[in-house]
């Protein structure tokens, strides 16, 4: 017995040695970083929760550089998904607030990096630093006069600095030149562009894009250059809505004119984690183009948000795109130079979408299926944070299992700001029969964050039962929103979607009703849409339905679409192409 026992345990260290020093060669969002709860009382009416926007990513010096909403500092990573936290208050005394560093400015002139937060008044500060990973920042202006909301610095080939900026649903976004000495205006702003919802459909206020209650808002802008062009971002129609996404406008020069794309950039309203608005583009180490945005939660608050990262790039013909096809699902990390119309998708399934689910416990209305229903606005919540409480998931076969998402949810937490030294505590235990039980994945003793933790197994297993078992919480009680497992079931693909027909409204081009026969053992679909036949950038992932009402459509453009089916097994071959008029 006691060799047995030996044996067990030897087994079990090597299991969890190998998921815990294999090197992780995927990432799935939304990004497992140390969000901070909201500091501002009075938005946290509906409960504290962690919430964070308006991502920059910057590379300097072959580093990732990381600033947000409201966090009390920022993030580095050499490889895009261990991120250190760097504690700091850019704000000075005169103008500290609650507000410290919301929707942040971040540029690089030179060798030199600045940060400069939101201000509608000016006199905030712009900082300046050389050796950022150690938090060494100098005031560059120490009362910058113009000041400006949701800004964006953009340095030119030729050295000339710009600003752009704008948060409003009345007012453009403005560019202008500055000095890149004294930081002050060369010429007064000049307006860049404002959103045309009456064309655009996907520019329309409200999660139903039905311009309802408010009009659009148009914020976040970011600039990038490629080939001679200029791509002006914004983010649009709010950040609350599942539609919200980052536009793109081009042109021959910094300051304009520009054309509109007919496409949103990125854009991702369907889906477990869904909205990919007001962010930046960025290049990792081997040029490749990525974009960062705001993910969308809006449960506890409008502004209850999360960070995405998505490949991006631009085609022969100099269109711009983000690819959020399975955005959500474990996806590839730099690894050379790719092409990222083709994805970087890992091919792994989510293996437990509406599987049965058991748990130790239930607090109130928080069901436990609602951590299998990939919605991250749901979630279960056990009745206590107490070692021991947990959540099982049947697979419904012996599966492959290859990664796994623990999505966290606040639920009765009390923190108000960053809170620095907390952490999450957890086993993962897998059965092949619900009766003899491994221990799979052990954080036991982690000390480190992790709000949406992902592991990469470093050795597949084939399992049918999995358990997430409760060891300690940050705050608040242990509650799930999405317990996600991903890798191969021991099934067939599905097999094509057939008659998919696009219903495209005579009163307003801008609307179309999607439908399509259901596939026998498909539990998701994606529909793929462009403005030519080989350009479906758009895409939108539907569960468990065979219809979509689809309102983002350009009104004077032709469309094409492609559906395929998906399930634990993989995706069916794609649909022919359809046009729609």
């Amino acid at each position: 017995m006691r060799n047995l026992h030996l044996l067990l345990l030897i087994t079990v260290f090597t299991m969890v040695s190998a998921v815990s020093s294999a090197q992780q060669k995927t990432y799935c969002n939304p990004v497992n970083i140390d969000y901070g709860y909201t500091p501002i009382p009075n938005f946290s009416q509906w409960g504290k929760h962690r919430a964070t926007a308006d991502p920059v990513i910057v590379n300097y010096k072959g580093v990732y550089f990381l600033f947000s909403t409201n966090q009390w500092g920022y993030w580095w990573s050499e490889d895009l998904v261990a991120w250190n936290f760097i504690s700091r208050r850019f704000l000075r005394p005169w103008n500290e607030g609650y507000d410290e560093l919301c929707a942040p400015a971040v540029g690089i002139i030179g060798d030199t990096m600045l940060v400069f937060g939101s201000t509608y008044t000016g006199g905030f500060t712009i900082w300046m630093s050389t050796n950022p990973k150690t938090d060494d920042w100098y005031p560059l202006v120490d009362s910058f006069a113009i000041g400006g909301w949701d800004p964006a610095f953009f340095t030119d080939d030729d050295g000339r600095f710009y600003m752009y900026n704008g948060s409003s649903n009345r007012y453009p976004l403005y560019g202008v030149e500055l000095d890149r000495k004294t930081m002050q205006p060369k010429a007064t702003r000049k307006e860049m562009y404002l959103l045309e919802s009456w064309r655009y459909g996907w520019q329309r206020f409200g999660e139903h894009m039905d311009d309802t209650f408010l009009d659009p808002f148009i914020e976040g802008a970011w600039m990038t250059k490629h080939n001679g062009k200029y791509y002006l971002q914004y983010g649009a129609p709010g950040t609350e809505f599942s539609g919200y996404a980052d536009g793109v406008v081009v042109g021959n020069s910094p300051l304009g004119p520009f054309v509109p794309q007919s496409l949103p950039l990125s854009y991702k309203a369907g889906g477990f984690a869904r909205g990919a608005g007001h962010g930046a583009t960025f290049q990792d180490n081997d040029l490749n183009y990525w974009h960062v945005s705001t993910i969308a939660i809006s449960v506890k608050n409008n502004f209850e948000r999360r960070i995405g990262i998505w490949p991006a790039g631009f085609d022969d013909d100099g269109v711009m795109y983000c690819n959020t096809d399975f955005g959500d699902y474990p996806t590839w990390l730099p690894d050379g130079k790719g092409d990222f119309r083709k994805g970087r998708f890992t091919g792994w399934m989510l293996l437990n979408y509406q599987k049965p689910v058991t748990v130790s416990s239930t607090f109130g209305q928080y069901a436990a299926n609602f951590a299998v229903d990939e919605n991250i606005k749901t979630y279960w919540s056990a009745a206590t944070a107490n070692d021991g409480e947990w959540l099982q998931t049947d697979l419904g076969s012996l599966s492959t299992v290859k990664a796994i998402q623990i999505n966290y949810a606040d639920q009765d937490v009390e923190f108000l700001g960053k809170s620095i030294g907390v952490y999450h505590q957890y086993k993962i235990l897998e059965s092949a029969n619900g009766k003899n039980w491994s221990v799979l994945v052990d954080k036991s003793t982690n000390k480190t964050d992790v709000p949406h933790d992902y592991i990469e197994l470093g050795k597949p297993v084939v399992t049918r039962y999995l358990r997430l078992v409760n060891i300690h919480m940050p705050a608040g009680k242990f509650a799930i929103s999405g317990f996600r497992v991903f890798g191969h079931g021991s099934g067939a693909k599905p097999d094509a979607v057939n008659q998919l027909i696009v219903l495209r409204t005579e009163k307003d081009k801008r609307n179309a009703w999607l439908k399509w026969s259901p596939v026998d053992d498909a539990y998701a679909y994606n529909i793929y849409m462009g403005t030519e036949p080989d350009k479906l950038y758009n895409s939108i992932m539907v569960y468990s339905a065979n219809e979509y009402w689809l309102k983002s459509m350009d009104r004077e453009k032709t469309y094409y679409f492609a559906i395929e089916a998906i399930n634990e097994n993989g995706q069916s071959p794609m649909s022919p192409i359809i046009k729609s008029e």
